[in-house]
């Protein structure tokens, strides 16, 4: 456990990591973390029994949920598990985890709210580590545009090592969030509204054989998302529009007990209003007097023919 009490966890939403798993979990240096938390999403390789093997609590899909649900899972288990610090890192030994105990110091500290691994310093370093053209090109294009639209000034908004400290994750509503790659997004433009302070520390790039990386249309695909989450966030600052995503956690759990309660007290309410309905009806049989004439309906049952 890290000085002054601070539990840290690491969490890892995992896809067919077994050739890179073992060099991220070895590269977090050791007495930084108390926990590294492994979330299949229903591999098809031996990550689970890598995983096993190198001590990690494993949380094994049983079938593929999509990498936003996937860290939904993650952030869950690690806030039950009384989690002050939680880290998130790519088990493709894409982001540098030796960087893991400067991230947690600006949480400790109180400088940052989250902490962002920024592989982007110079093109040239960005390049030369692996990146493709394309996906250097459309980072920049949109970390460019999402600094100016949140008002930041991280340099890479889209990398796979990140941190939170624990009141961000109990404040912002990320079950609502995507199930698909847009949920990193969507958490940093949350984190923004909500008025956390997110700053970044320079990693390596790394890009290889074995890493994980989506295709070109998938990539597309991710940037029109993104551009979707940066609309929103406008349309919900300029109050144009009113989204979920925004929320806090509390005012959600409030609205829907709200909305729980208000069906408990409209069952409630007929419930008493059909009791005293036929309470009123048993008091007017009871009120007949003893020489009143038989029901008609009575009369017309063969049952009770003489």
């Amino acid at each position: 456990m890290m000085p002054g009490s601070t539990k840290v966890i690491v969490v890892m939403p995992a896809y067919n990591a077994e050739t890179t798993l073992e060099r991220t979990v070895l590269d977090i240096p050791p007495g930084v973390v108390d926990e590294i938390v492994l979330c299949d999403d229903c591999s098809t390789d031996g990550t689970v029994a890598l995983a096993e093997r190198l001590g990690l609590r494993v949380i094994r899909h049983e079938r593929n949920k999509g990498y936003g649900a996937n860290q939904k899972i993650c952030y869950d288990t690690a806030l039950a598990s009384g989690a002050d610090v939680v880290v998130m890192i790519h088990p493709d030994y894409q982001y540098d985890p030796r960087v893991t105990p400067f991230a947690v110091g600006f949480l400790t500290t109180g400088i940052c709210d989250v902490v962002i691994g920024s592989r982007v310093r110079s093109r040239r370093e960005t390049l030369d580590g692996g990146m493709p053209l394309y996906k250097y090109l459309s980072n920049r294009v949109l970390t460019v545009m999402e600094n100016v639209v949140f008002g930041q000034n991280l340099g890479d908004f889209h990398s796979g090592f990140r941190a939170y400290r624990r009141a961000v994750l109990e404040t912002i509503d990320y079950h609502g969030n995507s199930d698909d790659f847009v949920f990193d997004t969507q958490l940093l433009a949350q984190a923004v509204y909500h008025g956390f302070k997110i700053g970044d520390v320079p990693i390596p790039t790394r890009y290889f054989a074995e890493a994980s990386s989506i295709n070109f249309a998938r990539s597309v695909q991710y940037g029109l998302a993104t551009l979707g989450v940066t609309l929103q966030y406008v349309l919900q600052m300029t109050r144009l529009g009113r989204f979920r995503v925004f929320k806090a956690r509390a005012a959600v759990g409030r609205a829907t007990a709200a909305g729980r309660a208000t069906a408990v007290g409209r069952a409630t309410a007929v419930g008493r209003a059909t009791a005293v309905g036929r309470a009123t009806a048993v008091g007017r049989v009871l009120s007949d007097p003893p020489d009143s004439p038989p029901d008609s309906r009575v009369q017309k049952d063969p049952a009770y023919r003489s």
